[in-house]
């Protein structure tokens, strides 16, 4: 009898909240959504949250306003997004510092991978290898060469210490046996400004902010980080070519606090999947150098869970910390 009464109970209440959890799907959002990013305007992943935050409001019917919380190398965002309600209203942009900070720092409030629900992968972005125009260098073979050549007088920037940028760098180093010296910033803006004046010689940063200036000859791109020249700069060779099975693919996509009902967050997914299927972002997303991925949320989590382990190695490797 007890058993009977029971599964009575369980039957009552699936059948209570199936049509609240329909509910909830078909008037989410009636507000505006928060989507965090993690680093300050004119970055790569600000440029891109915003974009992606113009898809969603434009097909969701409702404004999805990008909240920039930079520092810490998107730690704080992180942590901000960790603590706030599982109720489809605020969601992380994020990209590869999000599996790089728990290995940087000593005391991390949230587990990168329990802590959130993957959403989507956005788009894949090879890094950029650019160079000042005051460093005498037209190639990655010739940047060997020189900083072989003058021991202690090259630099590069970084977008800060155990960034995506940073350790890009450091692994290049340690796979082409040479040496520079580290200056990080707080955001790729700033570096970049400093690149153009000549202060700093070189950097691997994302290829959306370094583009136009690439382009405009303001910098010098010397390669791309992809295992094979990008679409967006045929020009431009793979740093493969040189230092032979380099490689580093940054990967932007949206996450939600770990508990959102399913049910919204495959709607985020199927409105955003759309949207990457219009040929006209497609195109736009190619001309700074982003490929267009969507897919479902299960082929970005096991995206996020390689990385993951991937750069916990070359954290550990490296020596990087940040505290």
């Amino acid at each position: 009898m007890i058993k009977t009464y029971s599964a009575i109970c369980a039957a009552v209440a699936a059948a209570v909240l199936l049509p609240a959890t329909g509910l909830a799907a078909s008037t989410y959002p009636d507000r505006p959504v928060r989507m965090i990013v993690g680093f300050p305007p004119g970055g790569a992943a600000d440029i891109l949250a915003r974009v992606s935050a113009q898809q969603l409001s434009e097909r969701l019917g409702q404004q999805v306003v990008v909240d920039n919380r930079g520092g810490a190398g998107g730690l704080i965002a992180t942590e901000t997004t960790a603590r706030a309600n599982a109720d489809g209203y605020t969601l992380l942009f994020s990209s590869i510092p999000h599996v790089i900070n728990p290995h940087l720092y000593k005391k991390v409030s949230y587990d990168a991978l329990k802590d959130f629900v993957p959403v989507v992968q956005f788009v894949a972005v090879p890094l950029m290898m650019a160079s000042s125009n005051a460093l005498p260098v037209q190639s990655v073979k010739e940047l060997i060469a020189y900083a072989n050549a003058n021991p202690g007088k090259l630099n590069y920037g970084s977008a800060g210490n155990g960034s995506s940028s940073h350790l890009a760098v450091e692994l290049f180093k340690s796979m082409a046996g040479i040496r520079m010296d580290h200056i990080p910033y707080k955001g790729t803006g700033p570096l970049i400004t400093d690149m153009m004046a000549g202060q700093v010689g070189l950097t691997i940063a994302s290829a959306v902010p370094l583009a136009p200036h690439v382009r405009s000859g303001k910098l010098r791109g010397l390669g791309v980080t992809g295992p094979k020249r990008s679409p967006a700069f045929p020009t431009i060779p793979a740093i493969a070519e040189t230092v032979k099975g380099y490689e580093v693919i940054n990967w932007f996509g949206i996450f939600a606090p770990a508990g959102t009902p399913k049910a919204l967050t495959s709607r985020i997914n199927a409105v955003l999947n759309e949207a990457l299927r219009a040929p006209e972002l497609v195109k736009m997303l190619q001309a700074q150098g982003a490929e267009a991925v969507g897919g479902t949320p299960e082929e970005f989590e096991r995206v996020v869970r390689a990385d993951y382990a991937k750069w916990g190695r070359v954290v550990k490797e490296s020596g990087a910390r940040v505290d």
